[in-house]
């Protein structure tokens, strides 16, 4: 199982994936069924998730109901645990917008979540990060997970999210760590080779290896950069049930 669905990550695009691959998921789970672990988004339970990653794939990793992930849980734990998210109504940009959260952040803010993206079939608005279509001061929350290594200018998505945030607002911004992690994060435009962008970013699709100066690289862009801990935070038995990554740090840009 590992194996296929690491090919299937690596060869098929993820608009594909997004619009087909749920339905083959959720029949592979009927075989995972159990009470070890939980999915805090979806509620389901089984004896543990399947095995997520393109090349090594992580045990342990991928919900096969909602198609969450280690981050997304986390993000929804915190979500849930450390704002006001779930408790009123808030203006959220959704960037790049995960199957796992869509239905669930729409009926939490209705028509003031908006999601949008480059090519994703599933966002209401296509976008180019670079260029946000909406003004100063607009949304209470950005969402903005694991999209920064794809664009071109991540310091100019960053400031545009800046922009785009109320005074007061804030954005989760996460980005993948592949070791070992520089201390400056890394781009070279020059590498276009599918395979040597793969081995020298983590993925074919990336066009930077993010360091150790990351919160400074948010900092650029006029926000406050926050390296959350709640991951550590939590108790091992509750990072077990969940299928966390315990070390995993959340950031968070704050306007």
């Amino acid at each position: 199982m590992k194996y296929l669905i690491a090919l299937l990550i690596r060869f098929v695009p993820r608009k594909y994936l997004q619009l087909f691959s749920g339905i083959g998921l959720k029949t592979v789970g009927i075989f995972y069924r159990g009470n070890k672990v939980e999915c805090p988004i979806c509620k389901s339970h089984y004896r543990k998730f399947l095995p997520y990653g393109r090349i090594n794939p992580r045990p342990n990793a991928l919900c096969p109901n909602c198609l969450s992930l280690e981050r997304h849980r986390l993000i929804w734990l915190y979500l849930t645990e450390k704002t006001n998210f779930f408790s009123t109504q808030l203006d959220v940009l959704h960037i790049a917008p995960e199957p796992c959260f869509m239905k669930r952040f729409e009926k939490r803010h209705g028509d003031k979540y908006i999601t949008a993206d480059i090519e994703s079939p599933l966002a209401k608005v296509k976008m180019d990060i670079h260029q946000i279509p909406f003004g100063e001061n607009h949304f209470d929350v950005v969402l903005c997970n694991h999209v920064l290594e794809h664009v071109q200018d991540d310091i100019k998505a960053m400031s545009e999210i800046y922009r785009v945030l109320k005074p007061g607002g804030w954005a989760i911004m996460q980005v993948p760590f592949f070791s070992p992690i520089p201390e400056v994060t890394f781009e070279d435009s020059s590498i276009t080779h599918p395979r040597e962008r793969e081995k020298i970013f983590g993925q074919d699709d990336h066009v930077r290896k993010f360091g150790f100066d990351y919160p400074a690289r948010i900092e650029r862009a006029g926000l406050k950069a926050e390296a959350s801990s709640f991951a550590s935070m939590l108790p091992d038995s509750t990072s077990q049930h969940f299928g966390l990554q315990k070390g995993e740090v959340l950031y968070v840009g704050h306007k």
